[in-house]
């Protein structure tokens, strides 16, 4: 016999839930067929089928499914509950495994230095009354003053804008040190490196200025060598009768030979002072010269003397002796004075540019043999690889010392341009030094020897730069050949 199926009783409809009267076989509203509606599951699986419109609030849960939170233990000044749990509450561990503290275990919590565990300070183990005393800041706001009021913490760890802290970075430099041209704050070491970044530091032969009345010269290391290995002098002194007399001595140390920086500093100096000391004394300008340039070839020649033992260091130095050329310029009257040995030259640029300019030097070199040979013409010897290749200098292993001195006398103002070959490969005829020559190097010489450098740079700056300026001024004279050779 068969069980007729009882259809449970709804309140509402199951669609839309709109309400139902007894006995409904469909919803009223939306039309749902409510003997199609299965029976009650027994776990109440609560899937939502649509948003119920906006209403009163529903009914509270039943007591059995209610959360029970907490009561709060007390009240803040809004009579909001105060949360029951804190983190520090927590048992757990911190990031290095070790079981955190709190009150609950009967011990005052201890700050740990800022970069985890270590040793002790220097200062000293931190009691717990002191730690709890001084909770850990990890804000950038100011003082204790408002730590008090604004809820700041002082710092576990010293602040870098204290004085603590400050006395841990390097010391300033002492008054009359050099300073760091990178950080502008550390001390360079003897070695040339600054003690706080590290920043090597340019030497001070790199780039050199002088300005002594109406002579000027300006050396600088171009832009291909590791070093400048030029150097110069400049001076004035004067003649017995009272005048002035100028002097300008340009030498270049051979990048072949070793030390050349040493070599051409201590020709420079030994030349000047012999300068110094003969011009006073009434030695004729000429003479002086080739005094000069002798007293130079020794302070080099000099250099190759070394100490006992210094042999096992370099085998092969008594080999490779220092070496450098010269080349030098005095005014004095109405003579000027030429030496050289070497390829570095002197330019005559006369005041008034229509006139002709010279080149008053004759270089020591191969081209210059093979042009004065009659083997090859100027600009075949010069276009060879071997152009540059010196046939004399200042130096223990040179063939033989032949200083060359020349006398003129001009008849007309100019300029005499005394350089090393650094600044003529950039303009080697006369024709061109002069086109590169300011038109107002006569009355600003050092400005003037700035130019020139910066032509050389902008060349392409492949050799040390060095030229020094040294106008000359005459008293009108009748009419004569632009310079006269002695």
């Amino acid at each position: 016999m068969s069980q007729s199926h009882q259809q449970p009783a709804l309140s509402k409809c199951p669609g839309c839930e709109e309400p139902l009267d007894a006995g409904d076989l469909f919803c009223g509203a939306c039309g749902y067929d409510l003997s199609a509606v299965p029976a009650r599951p027994g776990d109440r699986p609560t899937m939502a089928i649509t948003v119920p419109p906006a209403g009163p609030a529903a009914p509270a849960a039943p007591a059995a499914e209610a959360v029970r939170w907490p009561a709060a233990a007390e009240t803040d000044s809004s009579d909001v509950p105060a949360p029951v749990h804190r983190p520090t509450d927590l048992p757990g561990t911190d990031s290095g495994g070790r079981p955190l503290t709190g009150p609950e275990h009967g011990q005052e919590p201890v700050p740990e230095p800022i970069g985890g565990p270590g040793p002790a300070s220097a200062a000293g183990p931190v009691s717990g009354a002191e730690s709890s005393a001084v909770p850990v800041r990890h804000d950038d706001r100011a003082t204790q003053e408002g730590a008090e009021h604004a809820g700041d913490f002082a710092l576990a760890a010293p602040d870098p804008r204290t004085a603590e802290h400050a006395a841990a970075a390097p010391a300033a430099p002492a008054a009359g040190a050099k300073v760091c041209v990178a950080c502008r704050s550390g001390r360079v070491d003897p070695d040339g490196y600054c003690e706080n970044c590290g920043h090597a530091q340019p030497r001070e032969r790199d780039h050199m200025e002088q300005e002594l009345g109406s002579v000027a010269a300006v050396s600088d290391r171009g832009l291909r060598h590791h070093r400048n290995e030029d150097s110069f002098a400049v001076s004035s002194t004067s003649l017995p009768d009272g005048s002035p007399a100028v002097v300008a001595i340009v030498c270049d140390g051979v990048s072949s030979a070793s030390r050349p920086d040493e070599a051409s500093a201590a020709a420079a100096s030994a030349a000047n002072e012999s300068l110094l000391e003969s011009l006073p004394r009434g030695t004729h300008p000429q003479q002086a010269m080739h005094e000069a340039i002798v007293a130079a070839s020794e302070a080099v020649n000099a250099l190759a003397q070394e100490p006992a033992g210094a042999m096992e260091h370099d085998a092969h130095r008594h080999q490779n002796a220092p070496a450098c050329t010269l080349v030098g310029a005095i005014m004095a009257g109405e003579l000027l004075i030429v030496g050289w040995v070497g390829d570095s030259r002197v330019y005559w640029v006369p005041e008034d540019r229509t006139q002709p300019t010279a080149r008053l030097t004759e270089d020591d070199s191969w081209a210059a043999q093979m042009v004065a040979a009659g083997l090859m013409n100027e600009a075949e010897a010069y276009a060879d690889e071997r152009a540059h290749a010196i046939t004399g200098w200042l130096g223990a292993d040179a063939y033989e010392l032949e200083p060359h001195t020349a006398a003129f006398k001009p008849d007309r103002p100019g300029l005499v341009v005394v350089c090393t070959d650094g600044l003529w490969n950039y303009a080697e005829s006369a024709e061109e030094m002069a086109a590169a020559v300011p038109a107002d190097a006569q009355q600003h010489p050092l400005r003037g020897a700035q130019v020139l450098v910066g032509h050389a740079l902008d060349g392409g700056g492949h050799d040390n730069v060095t030229v020094a300026l040294v106008p000359f001024a005459v008293r009108p004279q009748g009419a004569g050949s632009a310079c006269e050779t002695v």
